[in-house]
């Protein structure tokens, strides 16, 4: 292949036009999300998952988002965003470019959906769609289960406006007093502690073509609306409506003034159950204008925060339908594979202190034999990462256990196993971030059993978030102490590691064990280290050491070498390393990008960024791996870790990459890269003006999934490696 053209036209790279704006961006990802509902290869109880997944995404975009641009308008910030747009601006453009996506989502799953699951004999029926029989159970329903949980409120000169919590959703209800022909205002709030849908038995089920549905029900605010006299003895209903608000829900935590972490975030934790201002409010087209100004005015809102809904509000309830017994209408069941080396291994009794007397090598033996990367959810989590620590838990050779925890499940087997480690009487260090968005309570919750059993843990650090995903397990081994570690790129989470794509790297080499035990140091003591071995660590040398590796590659291409990037990650947003990547376009390095969410780069542009590629997968599973490859004049070096390339990770981060030393495992990360970049049915592509086109086949070509593809390699065998073909064959790194 030809090199390019090297381009030295000074150009000023920082120039707003080069740059996506990131909320405009996300809301691109989020469409993606969208898109899935409505392919019609999607299978429809996972159309009805993706629905749930882009209402619940768009629920957190404006509860910090759209929050965090509101507040800097009230404040009159006139910073501009990298893109060149004031924050009334962005705010502007989301509205735009959001309706016609909300429109879209709620005629599709009206128009389309319902009419589908009704065909597999699911059922979301209408009140008024109900038979006399179905309406005299459900009203029973309402006595018995409903009505004895719902609190009317008035609202008038000795009622004032009720608080509406954060994502509740209600009915406006207006009432006329039958003797004065005067008219109140009400509140009804549909309780969460109650299933959103409210199914009726099967006897009562709709029949079709002779066979039993699966299911039939209807949504709950309806058979509270229908039972509204209960509620209201003695008055007229006159009309009801239902609608949902919005709220700010991030945490304004002043780090430096707190004299104890976990009590001031506990105190934060309760204003946001409280909820701060409203944000959005979302209402159906035929809602009145006296209730829409109503509400407005109450909720101090204006025109431009309504979301009118057609059809249910709320869709992020619809994942309910993925728990029925269908697996025809789902995607094909997956086992997570346990890797071939550690399919022998002896395990240490957790009864004593004593190993059993098995044949086969204990975890640490294997890691020794060389490093061990674990590829997920291919590869079971519960069998490799969770295994490990509960391992270490119970060997009586290992002295110390040290991990940060991000988040974690509510039933996590790796808190239980660290539980046990300290009962085992192992010097047991944990850093809980108590900052982790959404999850600051269930941190909270472990911080405090830990403690109670002796483990000592860290809150974090004041000013930065802690975000890397490393263990360390320190053992006596004859006579010497011998340092494991896990690095990975996502959370100490059982749940997700199911539904999220992550890699994870198990190593002894000193050099990772040194640089492992320093940045321990720094999270728990007085540590000033700006150095490591090996690893890549924010916000202390990570910037920097990704800026070093994007212009040797640009010296190398300026040489006439071959200059050569390809990463993967959940965003791309730092402006210096945008400005770095298109300075290594313009000088002839090829670079492509796998970048599921927010991409601030413009790909393609004319002397900017003709060098470089960039695709989204959207997929059965979460991509949430980040993977780094440098060609490095043929002497490859490639990366795994915690951080994407946005400013929070590099300054505002305590964040982990490390290099991959091992020769196989980096071919097998080459190879999941090639696979990714070739993939032609979940792979989007991005287009200079921000917009992305999915890819299809050519003509005749097979489809490429390239979730699949590695599901099928998985199953194939137990190792990944024994899957691959020959580099060179399927080689990305040099003709693409």
């Amino acid at each position: 292949m030809p090199k390019p053209k090297k381009n030295s036209t000074p150009i000023n790279l920082n120039d707003p036009q080069y740059y996506l704006n990131r909320e405009l961006s996300w809301l691109e990802f989020n469409s993606r999300v969208l898109h899935e509902a409505c392919d019609q290869r999607t299978p429809l109880l996972e159309r009805l998952k993706f629905l749930a997944i882009f209402t619940s995404n768009l629920d957190e975009f404006f509860m910090v988002r759209i929050a965090g641009l509101k507040q800097q308008v009230e404040a009159k910030v006139s910073l501009l965003s990298p893109d060149g747009r004031t924050p009334q601006q962005q705010l502007d453009d989301i509205r735009f470019a959001l309706s016609p996506q909300v429109t879209k989502q709620h005629q599709h799953f009206e128009q389309v959906l319902r009419p589908l699951l009704a065909n597999h004999r699911i059922h979301i029926l209408d009140y008024i769609e109900l038979s006399q029989k179905q309406r005299n159970y459900l009203d029973n329903y309402f006595e018995e289960q409903i009505f004895p949980v719902l609190t009317p409120l008035a609202v008038d000169p000795s009622h004032p406006f009720p608080y509406i919590s954060n994502l509740s959703l209600n009915l406006a209800v207006v009432v006329k007093n039958p003797d004065t022909d005067e008219e109140f205002f009400a509140r009804v709030k549909a309780p969460s502690v109650l299933p959103r849908f409210l199914p009726l038995p099967p006897e009562l089920g709709i029949q079709h073509n002779g066979q039993p549905a699966h299911w039939t029900g209807v949504p709950l605010e309806q058979a509270i609306a229908h039972n509204l006299e209960s509620l209201f003895p003695g008055m007229n209903i006159q009309e009801y409506h239902p609608f949902r608000i919005t709220r700010d829900a991030d945490l304004a935590l002043e780090e430096d003034e707190a004299d104890d972490l976990l009590l001031a975030i506990e105190q934060e934790l309760r204003k946001r159950r409280m909820g701060g201002s409203p944000v959005r409010l979302e209402i159906q087209p035929q809602t009145p204008e006296p209730v829409r100004s109503r509400l407005l005015q109450d909720l101090e809102l204006t025109e431009s925060d309504v979301y009118e809904v057609d059809g249910l509000l709320g869709l992020r309830d619809l994942m309910y339908f993925m728990s029925l017994p269908l697996p025809e209408l789902k995607e094909p069941p997956r086992q997570s594979v346990v890797p071939h080396r550690l399919q022998w291994l002896r395990e240490p009794s957790v009864d004593s202190d004593v190993l059993e007397v098995e044949e086969g090598k204990d975890f640490f033996a294997v890691i020794r034999e060389k490093d061990l990367l674990v590829h997920h959810p291919y590869q079971s989590f519960s069998a490799t990462v969770v295994r490990f620590i509960t391992h270490a838990a119970h060997d009586p050779n290992v002295l110390a256990i040290k991990m940060t925890l991000y988040r974690t499940s509510g039933d996590s087997p790796i808190v239980n196993a660290l539980i046990a480690a300290a009962e085992n009487g192992k010097q047991v260090s944990v850093l809980v971030e108590l900052k982790a968005r959404f999850d600051e309570e269930n941190n909270i919750y472990w911080a405090r059993r830990l403690e109670r059993v002796g483990v000592h843990v860290v809150y974090g650090l004041v000013g930065l978030k802690t975000h890397c995903k490393t263990v360390m397990v320190v053992r006596r081994e004859k006579d010497r102490m011998r340092r494991y570690v896990h690095i990975g790129t996502g959370n100490y989470n059982p749940k997700t590691a199911r539904l999220y794509t992550d890699l994870g790297l198990f190593s002894c080499r000193e050099e990772l064990g040194a640089d492992i035990t320093d940045l321990f140091n720094f999270l728990t003591g007085y540590s000033r280290q700006k150095s490591y071995l090996q690893l890549l660590v924010a916000p202390v040398n990570m910037r920097d050491r990704f800026l070093a590796l994007i212009n040797r590659e640009i010296e190398n291409a300026q040489q006439g070498l071959t200059g050569r990037i390809v990463a993967k990650m959940n965003s791309l947003v730092d402006p210096q390393i945008i400005a770095t990547l298109y300075e290594a376009s313009r000088a002839g390095v090829q670079i492509d990008l796998i970048i599921r969410g927010i991409c601030c780069l413009r790909p393609g542009l004319k002397d900017i960024s003709e060098n470089i590629r960039v695709i989204s997968i959207i997929g059965r599973f979460l991509e949430h791996s980040r993977l780094y490859y440098f060609y490095n004049n043929n002497q490859e070096e490639i990366y795994i870790g915690s951080a994407d390339w946005m400013r929070r990770n590099l300054d505002r981060r305590v964040e982990v990459i490390t290099p991959i030393q091992d020769p196989d495992i980096a071919k097998d990360l080459q190879e999941i890269l090639g696979i990714m970049l070739a993939d032609n049915r979940q792979a989007w592509d991005l287009q200079p003006n921000g917009t992305y086109i999915q890819r299809r086949p050519c003509d005749d070509a097979p489809e490429s999934n390239s979730q699949k593809t590695l599901i099928n390699m998985a199953l194939r065998s137990t190792s990944i490696a024994s899957n691959l073909i020959d580099a060179k064959k399927n080689s990305f790194y040099l003709d693409n």
